[in-house]
């Protein structure tokens, strides 16, 4: 099966804004990861704080996936500036 998987921050400009996956049949969330982690091992310490969608919602790393699944990666954030008046 194929999946399609969308980066976005720091993971957005190590592995690119997105890129197909051929995945064997009944794979799951944690099997991108896997992958994503052999791309880019540098990254070893973020991997195991990112958040993943599927079609646009959150799921966790042992949800299974479907042909033509969308799979979003995200990394933590931090918050912006406290405004002091």
């Amino acid at each position: 099966m194929r999946v399609r998987v969308l980066c976005f921050g720091m993971l957005r400009d190590v592995l690119g804004a997105e890129f197909k996956l051929d995945l064997p049949s009944g794979s799951s969330v944690a099997r991108v990861i896997e992958r994503c982690e052999e791309r880019a091992p540098q990254l070893s310490t973020m991997w195991p704080r990112i958040a993943v969608a599927v079609n646009q919602a959150y799921v966790s790393r042992e949800t299974g996936l479907v042909d033509g699944d969308e799979v979003a990666l995200l990394p933590p954030v931090s918050g912006g500036a406290v405004s002091i008046v």
